[in-house]
């Protein structure tokens, strides 16, 4: 609706300060032309909106004019509410504060704003660790925060891998992402944006110089872009499987770093065709290995060939034995 829009655009003007047109566009998910219609509505009504010109120009509230219109509806406060995951809370060392916040915020809502709040956080929950995943240390996390907050240099000492030897990196800390329960720093080294995980820092410490940190950037935008360009180099291996209809659900428990892609309808004796993507053959050829006489390769060719000989090799192996 236009009158939350106008809203919407208050608020950000006010923690903003000066946003351009094209900026609340892209927040706001309307056109450009909308957002010059919705400046010249505000200013209709009284609200003293400017539009700077040039470089670094943009929309702006004029003095220090403020709205009052503070007040929260019931998905806003459900929203507010609903539980971050305590384990990330822990790692900022921002879990008691966290509490104490939501308590103080509770006390000043009116009382049905405060039964919405607890009606929500009594029915989501949560919880980013996986099943079998193990819980990463991350003993340094406390440095890179503060230098993230404090915008200064930092000197650390990497492992890319746990069988190389670490490396010496100064860098520019951006900003911190925490994907299910691993932790990531961005941070710029020569002016590009990289990706360190957290648990592979041997040491860190803080410089005296701050960091160079780009007007533009967006830490969520940045990392949803590295994220996608990450999947497309990924290696990937396409293959059809024929699969027994009641091995289905199996198949979707046994599946890690591939994907199924598409699922057909049984046919009449009752075997299902399945597109997965793996990233290598090797993958593939021990996946429907795996599952005996209740996955057969359809295609490619050389992937059935190549379970055929690797089912040949496990029979003459225990013949021998």
């Amino acid at each position: 609706m236009r009158a939350d829009r106008l809203i919407s655009i208050l608020l950000l003007l006010q923690v903003y300060r000066c946003m351009t047109a094209r900026e609340l566009a892209v927040r706001l998910e309307v056109s450009e032309r909308t957002i010059h219609r919705d400046m010249e509505a505000l200013s209709g009504i009284g609200v003293p909106v400017t539009a700077d010109r040039g470089v670094g120009g943009g929309w702006r509230l004029l003095g220090e004019y403020r709205t009052k219109l503070t007040g929260l509806n019931d998905a806003e406060v459900q929203s507010l509410f609903l539980n971050v995951p305590p384990q990330l809370l822990s790692d900022l060392g921002l879990e008691k504060v966290s509490d104490a916040a939501r308590m103080k915020l509770l006390a000043e809502v009116p009382a049905p704003v405060r039964r919405d709040a607890e009606y929500a956080r009594q029915r989501i929950h949560v919880d980013v660790s996986g099943w079998h995943r193990p819980e990463e240390a991350v003993p340094l996390l406390p440095v890179l925060q503060q230098a993230v907050w404090q915008d200064r240099k930092l000197q650390m000492s990497y492992r890319r891998d746990p069988d190389c030897e670490p490396v010496e990196r100064l860098v520019d800390p951006l900003g911190l992402v925490a994907k299910g329960s691993v932790w990531y720093l961005i941070a710029a080294v020569d002016g590009e944006a990289r990706t360190y995980r957290v648990s592979r820092v041997q040491a860190a410490e803080l410089t005296g110089e701050s960091c160079a940190r780009p007007p533009a950037f967006d830490l969520a935008a940045h990392w949803q872009q590295s994220a996608s360009d990450f999947k497309t180099r990924l290696p990937r291996y396409d293959a059809v499987l024929r699969v027994r209809r009641e091995t289905i659900p199996r198949l979707y428990y046994a599946v890690r770093f591939s994907r199924i892609e598409t699922v057909s309808e049984p046919d009449a004796e009752g075997w299902v065709d399945v597109a997965i993507r793996f990233q290598v053959e090797d993958e593939a050829a021990e996946f429907a290995l795996s599952f005996g006489p209740s996955v057969e390769v359809l295609s490619p060719l050389e992937l059935r060939e190549k379970v055929i000989g690797l089912a040949e090799s496990v029979i003459a192996f225990y013949a021998s034995r």
